[in-house]
This record gives C-alpha cells, structure tokens and sequence, in this order.
C-alpha cells in the first residue's frame, strides 16, 4: 500500500499525508516517506536545512529548526 501525499504548490517542500498507512514508506507518486507518519502531518518532499523556510500550499509556514532529509517528518519537533 502507498501513502497519499498532498502537494499543492511546485515550489512545497512538504507534503501532507492523508491516509492510516503509517507503515508504507512511499507515496502513490514514488515520493518515499519515513514509516509512521501520523495522518494529517508532513514529510519533506527533498532535504531541508536548518533555517530554511517550510512551505506548504506555496506559503512559508515555518522555518526548518534541524537538517530534515527527504521523506522525513515535518513537524514541531525539527521546525518552528
């Protein structure tokens, strides 16, 4: 089973996961995403470093508080 990844905007970097399929490790489109993101959250769609800018929806939402690699979940825990 693949994850369904929500990517809105070419310039996201974050993508939204909207499925139950904690244990898939890849999106429908082959994006590969880190086991157990919950639903709802975010995976970054290529790396992010530190102090870089998380944008969703083509909106900065964030800024990246750790080096995030791809597939890796975005969330309070690496990004304010």
């Amino acid at each position: 089973m693949k994850r369904i990844g929500l990517t809105v905007h070419p310039h996201d970097n974050v993508t939204t996961l909207l499925d139950f399929q904690v244990d898939a490790t890849q999106t429908h489109d082959g994006q590969p995403v880190a086991a157990g993101i919950p639903f709802g959250h975010k995976a970054a769609l290529r790396p992010i470093a530190c102090g870089e800018s998380i944008i969703k929806y083509g909106v900065v939402i964030g800024v990246a508080t750790a080096d995030i690699g791809t597939g890796e979940h975005v969330h309070v825990h690496n990004c304010q």
